[in-house]
């Protein structure tokens, strides 16, 4: 069988071994062939994973669905690819020319809605732009799909049916493939006090992070832990806000409680830095995931998180986890908490490692793949 996948995927069109690379390393076994189609890619066409083609395009953004239902007719020409997925994203230029495929060609697809921009909470006017265009025209897309592929319960499929998407067709269908080879426990000195990984955009909430350390700093050492001004952050990723975060490093002077890793080029590099933390903190705006945070807690690190994506289904504060409000003085009152409490930090450390072992990655993706399968047999 043989699945095309019009993707978003920014991090394989750099040609980096991201999230999306290693999903399609494992994904590819249970296929013939998988065509990829990803916009903004910048090498042209090439191949990964033996049976993996990726097709790019490399110029201006709105001939993009012109550009996929093009590329994608001619792949089905030449393949007759049995069913295709499509990357649900404003301003909808991947569902557009998957309509338009769809329309010409008649293979099923699958709608994937990884999250919403914007919720539950809007980090710029675009977001709150994109927002109301989901709202206003996912169930044109939905009502075409197959099926709608959602990857957290509460929070993506509450938005969805509230748009008008019928209820039958969202599927429940994680994308978080921990491989734990390489996200696990490991024996490692403490460096940092705590970790940040993510892509230095706005709805990361990197902003409240750094002032909450700043408050830290500031604050008396307690018995409990040597903070105030020996606190240490470390932030793994890369992105636009990049040097913005170390202007306000530098203007703060956080120099010496700061330390940034960059983009990481192994995942093995990222597991490590895990490791050698007390916790980690993520105060997004809005996810589908994080996916940040199940590593983490596979490497049995306790995680300090906001209410977003997949956490709301699994998390149980104070118990697997700890939630924070998008406020500064209470995330760094939670971080405070956290680290001078041992016993706490190492009960959710515990109980959030036996949550995460539900993602492991090639029990996940063998149940993505038998699901599609599953979808053209049922036909």
């Amino acid at each position: 069988m043989k699945l095309l996948m019009i993707a978003v995927g920014r991090i394989l069109a750099q040609g980096k071994k991201g999230p999306f690379y290693y999903l399609l390393e494992e994904f590819s076994k249970y296929w013939d062939r998988i065509d990829v189609i990803c916009p903004r890619i910048e090498q042209g066409d090439y191949n990964i994973h033996k049976n993996v083609y990726v097709h790019g395009f490399p110029r201006l953004m709105w001939r993009q669905p012109w550009f996929i239902f093009k590329k994608g007719l001619e792949i089905y020409r030449k393949e007759k690819f049995d069913l295709f997925t499509v990357h649900n994203d404003p301003p909808f230029y991947n569902d557009i020319g998957g309509y338009w495929l769809h329309k010409k060609t008649k293979v099923p697809y699958v709608l994937e809605v990884m999250h919403i921009a914007g919720d539950p909470k809007l980090a710029s006017f675009k977001e709150w732009f994109y927002k109301l265009l989901e709202r206003l025209f996912v169930n044109f897309f939905a009502k075409n799909a197959k099926a709608v592929r959602i990857i957290n319960k509460k929070q993506t499929g509450e938005f969805l049916k509230k748009s008008g998407v019928d209820e039958k067709k969202l599927k429940y269908i994680p994308a978080f493939y921990i491989d734990f080879n390489v996200f696990y426990p490991q024996n490692l000195d403490k460096k940092y006090d705590i970790v940040f990984s993510g892509r230095l955009v706005k709805n990361k909430g990197i902003f409240l992070l750094l002032e909450a350390i700043k408050i830290i700093r500031e604050s008396q050492p307690t018995a409990g832990h040597p903070q105030g001004e020996n606190v240490k952050l470390i932030i793994i990723g890369s992105g636009p806000l990049e040097n913005k975060i170390k202007k306000y490093i530098y203007k703060h002077n956080l120099q010496d409680n700061i330390t940034f890793a960059g983009w990481l080029p192994s995942i093995e590099g990222v597991a490590k830095i895990y490791n050698q933390s007390e916790i980690m903190v993520m105060p997004s705006f809005n996810e589908g995931g994080p996916r940040v945070t199940l590593e983490a807690m596979n490497c049995k690190v306790p995680v300090i998180t906001s209410r977003v994506g997949i956490m709301l289904d699994i998390i149980q504060n104070k118990e697997n986890g700890l939630f924070i409000d998008w406020n500064v003085k209470d995330i760094a009152e939670k971080i405070k908490l956290l680290l001078e409490d041992d016993d706490l930090r190492k009960k959710i450390a515990e109980n959030g490692y036996k949550t995460a072992q539900q993602f492991e990655r090639k029990k996940a993706i063998k149940n993505y793949a038998e699901f599609y399968k599953n979808l053209l047999h049922n036909s």
